[in-house]
């Protein structure tokens, strides 16, 4: 008799735990889905987000502070000489920067290296997309974006979206601007 009763309780319970997980399952069935149709719509990101650096060379003074702050040693930097701000200009005089690279497959998008920057030359960007082709491509050479009058890398699929997608245009048209995207995820200097 006991085990009649057993057997029972086991279906009991089964058809019991069949339910819960179908009403939860039948819940989420009809909320409105999450999913994001990027790049067609942009995705939101938070107000201090860190996504691809953006570098203003002719600030930067190559003191190397922002690579001694990196905890992976991810920041190359060379010059040619001593570089100074000229206090006249705003910008970086004496040498020239010969190399400013960050190697983003090492990347740990921590912000470290924008608080020593006595010019405030790097800051951390918007962009969070820098597919690419190959491991050589993630290494970023900031001192040649510069000659090409950016402040940040262009990606790919800005590259090819930015005729058909009106959000990726506008974005486009910033990088291409040199304007800065908003540094709110930038340690603020000590004072």
């Amino acid at each position: 008799m006991a085990s009649v009763k057993g057997y029972f309780q086991n279906i009991f319970e089964n058809i019991r735990t069949i339910a819960i997980g179908m009403k939860i399952t039948i819940k989420y069935c009809f909320q409105k889905t999450v999913t994001v149709h990027y790049p067609e719509h942009r995705l939101s990101f938070a107000p201090r987000y860190r996504g691809i650096h953006e570098f203003e060379a002719d600030k930067c003074i190559a003191c190397d502070l922002c690579a001694k702050a990196c905890p992976v040693d991810c920041i190359y930097i060379d010059k040619s000489a001593p570089r100074k701000i000229d206090k006249k200009t705003g910008k970086a005089a004496g040498g020239e920067l010969l190399r400013f690279a960050i190697d983003y497959s090492k990347c740990l998008f921590c912000a470290l290296c924008t608080e020593p920057c006595p010019t405030l030359c790097i800051h951390m960007g918007k962009l969070h997309d820098l597919s690419s082709y190959s491991r050589k491509e993630v290494v970023v050479e900031f001192a040649e974006l510069a000659k090409q009058e950016l402040n940040t890398p262009i990606p790919l699929w800005m590259e090819k979206n930015r005729d058909r997608i009106g959000w990726v245009k506008d974005e486009y048209d910033r990088v291409k601007s040199r304007t800065l995207a908003t540094t709110a995820a930038d340690i603020a200097p000590v004072k």
